[in-house]
């Protein structure tokens, strides 16, 4: 094929692109592309990919010579599929890329918060071990996964990665009942879960039954010793009502790689720096140089599909 366009390489800029520019006489990278750019920069181009740049119908009307769409990522909701589809243009995503790195950063959230490690590491830094009257302090307090309850919302392959990587740490693992769905043997209502769990890991998507999942309602349902992991989707937790439960002791810890805004440049509840036993991280779990090398891997498998007249994770 001619010409490529990647209109937002940045975050797999650091990649190794070269088999996928091989494909093409012309490969056209840019770190980011703005809305009044996208036409001008895809017009020539057989293939596009994109991230999170917005390919609307006058764009894609625009690229005549356009014949697929490759998103990096697995989201599809900033490319009009109606439009494509109309147009006779593939868009093909990535899929399960970053399961791995997610499920070894919700554990790393887990021990972080159980073994108190950030509480302890800026103790060292301000010097309170150097004054201590004995070899250690256990000012506070560590917990073991042993013997705990994980609860999982959201039992798709991250839910099920957690899961046994829990089970290794010797917990016992309990399934909500997927919100907005029917009753599923094995599962719990998400009420009872609440009341039951030592760790609640989110990894269910946001839709209207999601949204505000675990609320104010919700986490005063929580055990006071619980911890909340979210690595789903911010608008899952109101985070207000979570600022305000880890300040009054009405839960233990939580940790968060997701707000609801992001980047949450506006500020957000959970930024504040009062808040106890937080952890807070800019979106990163997917982001290991092994899962990001994988969505480059599974982008040259789509060209080079199409290239001999098939079809790989196609969305249209």
């Amino acid at each position: 094929m001619k010409k490529a366009v990647f209109l937002d390489l940045e975050s797999l800029e650091d990649l190794n692109l070269g088999a996928l520019e091989a494909e093409f006489e012309s490969f056209e990278c840019h770190m980011a592309t703005a809305t009044d750019q996208v036409a001008g920069r895809i017009a020539d181009a057989e293939v596009v990919l994109v991230n999170k740049v917005a390919l609307n119908a006058a764009a894609l009307e625009q690229a005549t010579q356009l014949k697929l769409v490759c998103v990096v990522a697995t989201g599809t909701n900033n490319v009009d599929l109606g439009a494509a589809r109309r147009l006779g243009i593939q868009v093909s995503n990535c899929r399960a890329y970053g399961n791995d790195s997610v499920i070894q950063h919700v554990f790393s959230l887990i021990l972080a918060l159980s073994t108190r490690l950030l509480d302890y590491h800026q103790a060292v830094q301000a010097g309170r071990w150097q004054q201590a009257r004995q070899f250690c302090f256990l000012d506070y307090p560590i917990s073991e996964l042993a013997g705990k309850t994980l609860g999982i919302v959201g039992y798709g392959n991250l839910g099920q990665g957690v899961a046994r990587i829990a089970e290794a740490f010797g917990m016992q693992v309990k399934v909500a009942q997927r919100p907005g769905g029917a009753p599923e043997p094995g599962r719990i209502a998400l009420d009872q879960l609440l009341r039951e769990v030592d760790v609640l890991s989110l990894h269910c998507p946001l839709t209207e039954h999601t949204r505000n999942l675990i609320d104010a309602a919700a986490l005063l349902k929580m055990k006071k010793s619980a911890l909340l992991v979210n690595v789903a989707r911010g608008g899952i937790v109101d985070e207000a009502a979570l600022a305000q439960a880890l300040r009054s002791g009405e839960l233990a810890g939580a940790a968060t790689d997701v707000l609801s805004v992001e980047p949450p440049s506006d500020g957000n509840p959970l930024l504040a720096a009062d808040i106890p036993n937080l952890i807070v991280t800019p979106h990163s779990a997917w982001g290991s140089r092994e899962a990001r090398q994988r969505i480059i891997g599974q982008t040259l498998e789509t060209v080079q599909a199409f290239r001999r007249g098939e079809a790989v994770r196609a969305v249209c």
